[in-house]
């Protein structure tokens, strides 16, 4: 029980209004955020042929991924919802995980034909084949 009395930073018990202003102002600014810590980490090979995305995303089932190609830009997604109903257990404070966590890339000549995904021991490897590459450049004669 004593784990959830509000303790402030300097390991004082919170007593008041005046106390909780001062842990929020004492917190920093800007706040201490990483995209490595929020997010899933995410490697994009290039190949000849294709590239090849690798994903590790450790205890995600693969129908909590949604996987999207559109005009080039790979999203993967994920949306976790843990919902654990115990009713014989007498809890004082329970909480509830709910995680929702995206990336994407822009692929320029992806083919999105054969697309290949696999999820194997919380990694999600995926294969994008490129397209055919065609000539971009012209030369134009003057008459």
């Amino acid at each position: 029980m004593a784990g959830l009395i509000p303790f402030n930073r300097r390991g004082a018990l919170n007593t008041g209004f005046h106390d909780m202003l001062d842990d929020f102002f004492n917190i920093g600014w800007p706040a201490q955020r990483s995209l490595m810590n929020d997010t899933f980490k995410m490697d994009v090979e290039e190949g000849e042929n294709e590239y090849l995305i690798t994903a590790e995303l450790p205890g995600v089932a693969k129908e909590e991924i949604n996987l999207d190609l559109t005009e080039g830009r790979l999203s993967i997604s994920v949306k976790r919802e843990e919902n654990v109903n115990e009713e014989k257990k007498n809890y004082i404070h329970k909480e509830r995980r709910v995680a929702s966590m995206s990336r994407s890339v822009y692929l320029s000549d992806a083919n999105t034909d054969d697309i290949s995904a696999k999820l194997d021991n919380g990694v999600l490897h995926i294969t994008v084949p490129k397209r055919e590459k065609t000539q971009r450049t012209r030369k134009i004669d003057i008459l």
